[in-house]
């Protein structure tokens, strides 16, 4: 594991190995027992996961002092599914608050939820960034803000509401205006910090591309990311862009905006992300897909580890991930074999 190389492969130099980062690695206590003698997940036991997993980067984001919305005002419970080996995480779909689209339209998360003290915002996510950097000096772990414009708006309204209100693009990037503006107070803030590296996760597609029309995202959604990182990049952070699904569709335009690397999952094409970013920005993914894996395909994971690293070839900065997770309930002796496999392939660059 090394900080070191994490930072480097972010900035595309040149590094004496592959980076390596996973997400939900967390919830395999067993992995936890092996490294430290028992299963608790405290940050002992998780910093020792983390280190003989080969671990490089953390995935970290914090939506601040006030991101508890519920608590503030009118947000749509949509529930949990099953996640953790005890089911422990599902929880039931609660009630939506508003009941039309006219609720939406004249909604603003600015005066419903309050912006919490810029000072103490910036203190907070400083406070964070340090003790992270005592508990896991052997990773980067990174800044970041989950709820996104798009991610914002499912966070409030739900699903539904947010489709019935998005038929209205004029009227519904009124609305979309709130959570960028919200968004930047945070952007802002994270600015002001020592973090070197910051996610913008957004959730703004779905599995098969755009669930609104494509120009509405290159007109209304994109050129706000560009002003969320334009006081990031002013104090020489590294951002990197984050969304679930596939959104190859809009690479170009992101990049454009100023992205310096892109979070994806296996279903946005690696081949093609490395032929047209490998030398200009940093790709955390892979070609591995978690199903391959919980359903025991060992062949075929290890065709892909391979392939990966072949494309990754051509890539200044790649860090390695399984980008939809390693879920629980992905077995033991598949993990296992995964994981022993990919830190041999690592070290051969």
């Amino acid at each position: 594991m090394s900080r070191q190389i994490a930072l480097d492969t972010i900035h595309l130099k040149k590094t004496p190995r592959w980076a390596h980062t996973e997400y939900s690695l967390e919830y395999h206590t067993d992995l936890i027992g092996k490294w430290t003698g028992n299963s608790k997940t405290t940050h002992t036991g998780f910093g020792k996961l983390y280190d003989g997993c080969g671990m490089d980067f953390l995935w970290v984001s914090n939506d601040g002092l006030h991101a508890d919305w519920k608590a503030r005002g009118r947000a749509t419970d949509m529930g949990h599914a099953e996640y953790a080996a005890d089911a422990g995480d599902k929880r039931e779909t609660g009630s939506c608050p508003f009941k039309n689209e006219e609720d939406v339209w004249a909604f603003d998360p600015v005066k419903e939820y309050g912006l919490p003290d810029f000072n103490k915002q910036v203190s907070a996510y400083e406070e964070i960034t340090a003790e992270r950097r005592k508990l896991y000096p052997g990773q980067l772990s990174t800044g970041g803000y989950y709820k996104t414009i798009i991610s914002g708006a499912i966070q409030s309204f739900g699903w539904d509401m947010l489709l019935t209100a998005a038929t209205d693009e004029k009227k519904f990037e009124r609305v979309l205006d709130g959570f960028f503006r919200y968004t930047m107070h945070h952007m802002k803030a994270w600015a002001q910090t020592s973090a070197e590296v910051i996610i913008q996760h957004d959730d703004f597609v779905w599995s098969n591309g755009p669930f609104m029309h494509p120009e509405f995202y290159r007109r209304a959604i994109i050129p706000r990311y560009a002003e969320l990182w334009k006081p990031l990049h002013k104090a020489g952070k590294k951002v990197l862009f984050c969304s679930d699904a596939a959104f190859t569709m809009f690479t170009d335009d992101i990049a454009g905006a100023g992205a310096d690397g892109f979070i994806f999952e296996p279903m946005n094409d690696f081949a093609l992300m490395a032929e047209k970013y490998g030398s200009s920005h940093c790709l955390v993914g892979s070609k591995v897909d978690c199903v391959d894996l919980t359903l025991g395909k060992w062949e075929k994971v290890k065709s892909d580890i391979d392939d990966t690293f072949r494309i990754a070839e051509k890539c200044r900065g790649f860090i390695f991930a399984v980008g939809n997770h390693l879920p629980a309930n992905v077995p033991h002796d598949i993990r296992d074999k995964y994981l022993a496999y990919l830190l041999e392939k690592l070290n051969q660059r």
